[in-house]
């Protein structure tokens, strides 16, 4: 078993926030093709910090990325019934 410095709490609250941005940007893009490249940009962004240890620095990508999902919030979001 691997050892991390983050809660298991930590890592829900990503996977949640990686989520909400899957979902937003295909409340946007409605054809899955183009969305697809979009899911693939957003999962490179958040590989890119996967490898941040830095408490402080991880709240400052944290916040912009919550402040990014909050500007690019969709106003009509599509709702699965």
């Amino acid at each position: 078993m691997s050892t991390t410095s983050f809660s298991a709490a930590h890592r829900i609250y990503v996977k949640s926030l990686y989520k909400r941005t899957l979902n937003n940007a295909l409340d946007w893009t409605v054809r899955r093709d183009l969305w697809r490249a979009q899911a693939l940009q957003i999962r490179a962004e958040f590989e890119r910090n996967r490898n941040v240890h830095d408490p402080r620095a991880l709240a400052v990508i944290l916040e912009k990325a919550e402040a990014d999902l909050a500007d690019k919030k969709h106003p009509d979001p599509y709702i699965c019934e």
